[in-house]
């Protein structure tokens, strides 16, 4: 299932790396894409999504609704 998230707080590609890791790390098969200057990220994951938010928000970023 593909869900898309707004994510606050990444300034770069490590935050971007960062935030692909966290994901990678739940989920490995996970296709991730992730638009730094609109702070979308799109993930193709059979994760429920609360688990998503959760992730990316324990690597220290903010998800907002898209």
């Amino acid at each position: 299932m593909n869900q898309t998230f707004k994510v606050t707080g990444m300034t770069c590609g490590h935050c971007v790396n960062a935030v692909q890791r966290a994901i990678l790390k739940t989920d490995n098969t996970a296709k991730i894409q992730v638009d730094l200057p609109t702070g979308l990220v799109s993930v193709a994951s059979s994760l429920p999504r609360s688990t998503l938010v959760a992730v990316i928000e324990e690597a220290g970023y903010k998800v907002t609704s898209p």
